[in-house]
């Protein structure tokens, strides 16, 4: 499904007193997962232990 299909469906799933701003938040939200998704498929990912390393790090400065 495109992008542009993806959109008008949800607006088109949303109540009818969606206000520009609910729609946009939608939007972004989705978007913001799709490209965690992508990046996910392209392996452009961090373990769970490299993070948890990094932050233990960071809380020790």
């Amino acid at each position: 499904m495109s992008d542009k299909q993806v959109a008008l469906e949800t607006i088109q799933r949303m109540p009818e007193n969606a206000t520009l701003d609910d729609i946009t938040h939608r939007l972004e939200f989705l978007a913001a997962v799709q490209k965690g998704l992508d990046q996910v498929k392209r392996g452009e990912v961090v373990s769970h232990d490299q993070i948890k390393r990094e932050l233990a790090s960071w809380l020790s400065k």
